[in-house]
């Protein structure tokens, strides 16, 4: 096992705290001298370590990302079939470690901002494609061509409307119920026609 640089633990703790202080204010209102305080740091550390505010929201969402690669490949290991690696899908989109209240603030702020900045628009056509692309490699296998379009695009509907009202919601969040209801709804659009 590799020693982890000093370097390397100071950026992870920033985003932590970048993670917290733009779940609780919001990403336009959030200040660098706001998240420095909530690492208990310096806006000027900050600027060593990312350059600018927008370059760390963009750390911010890859480790998001890759919380979302992760539960991904953990669930998709061992499947054996298209519909079985379909519901991994959804089951990682909804993990326990991404779906948190911080995580679903962060993600309405990135969707109504990267129209706005390139680096996050980037990355929300990266995540999108890479949904897509799966969906549609298990859906083609389960689905007349006919229906994959509608159920694809429905699927990722319900995805986001989830993770938008969680967002909007004063309720606590619950990956497994919100896993257990994906299914369901994926279940009655296969069946469905």
């Amino acid at each position: 096992m590799s020693k982890r640089r000093i370097r390397d633990i100071r950026h992870e703790e920033l985003i932590d705290a970048a993670i917290r202080a733009v779940a609780e204010r919001g990403y336009a209102q959030v200040t660098m001298t706001d998240i420095a305080k909530e690492a208990g740091s310096t806006a000027a550390s900050i600027n060593y370590y990312f350059g600018s505010k927008d370059q760390l929201i963009q750390a911010m969402m890859l480790r998001i990302l890759r919380t979302l690669k992760a539960a991904n490949l953990r669930n998709l290991a061992g499947t054996q079939t298209p519909y079985d690696r379909l519901m991994a899908e959804l089951d990682a989109n909804f993990d326990e470690a991404l779906f948190t209240p911080e995580t679903c603030a962060i993600w309405l702020q990135f969707w109504a901002n990267a129209p706005y900045h390139e680096g996050l628009a980037r990355l929300q056509r990266i995540n999108r494609q890479r949904v897509t692309s799966h969906f549609r490699a298990e859906l083609s296998q389960l689905l007349p061509k006919t229906r994959l379009d509608t159920v694809q695009q429905a699927l990722q509907a319900y995805m986001d409307g989830v993770w938008l009202e969680a967002a909007m919601s004063r309720r606590p969040v619950n990956a497994a119920a919100a896993q257990k209801e994906a299914r369901r709804v994926a279940d009655l659009m296969l069946k469905a026609g």
